[in-house]
């Protein structure tokens, strides 16, 4: 039998290891924090201060960084217009190809016409929006696709892009998005981020 100080020791360490499996930056740094609090009255348990003393300070450095993930107002989130066809957007979709499949199954291929964002964390690729024009005077976007990389989806882009990060979208003239979200999870995630329901089958995001 395993005393209750050796069982918070292997949760801790599980606890850990877990962490490490998270590809989500959020949830890597959430569930690392957990479990260095639980080392840290692991360590108080057994009388080991270097044990208490690190994992205090590994739990330090994760609150800072999960204040910094959820905390900093998009200043390090962007969105740039790209051309539908350019090289690195296609590359940059094939090479996710799976997992925009798995939340987005509607969406197979860019078409030339189509209105194209690549969304950037810290200067870096985290997702791509591509959407189509759907009225006259091209205010009404058609949503195709609204993909963000799994370790930046517990993370503030897709709340930015449709609020204060819309400019990027009001500056190509779009003052409203529709989408027709295929899975329960996307639907889950376009709600999430301000859509509202118009239909049975469309969501609408009115921009501010």
């Amino acid at each position: 039998m395993f005393s209750t100080t050796e069982l918070i020791g292997y949760l801790a360490s599980a606890l850990i290891v877990v962490s490490l499996a998270m590809r989500s930056v959020v949830r890597l740094r959430t569930i690392s924090l957990v479990g260095s609090v639980t080392f840290v009255v692991y360590g108080l348990l057994i009388g080991s201060w270097p044990v208490v003393v690190s994992n205090a300070i590994i739990a330090g450095i994760n609150v800072w960084y999960l204040r910094q993930e959820l905390r900093r107002g998009g200043r390090d989130l962007g969105a740039v217009p790209i051309a539908a066809d350019a090289p690195f957007l296609l590359d940059f979709l094939h090479s996710h190809e799976r997992d925009i499949t798995r939340s987005q199954p509607g969406f197979t291929r860019v078409d030339p016409e189509d209105v194209a964002l690549l969304l950037t964390r810290d200067g870096l690729p985290a997702g791509a929006l591509v959407g189509r024009r759907t009225d006259p005077d091209g205010s009404v976007l058609d949503l195709r696709l609204d993909y963000v990389m799994a370790a930046y989806r517990d993370s503030r882009i897709g709340r930015w892009i449709y609020g204060a990060g819309a400019a990027a979208l009001k500056d190509l003239g779009v003052r409203e998005v529709v989408a027709h979200p295929a899975t329960a999870g996307h639907r889950s995630y376009l709600l999430g981020v301000g859509f509202e329901p118009a239909d049975e089958d469309r969501l609408v995001r009115r921009l501010p």
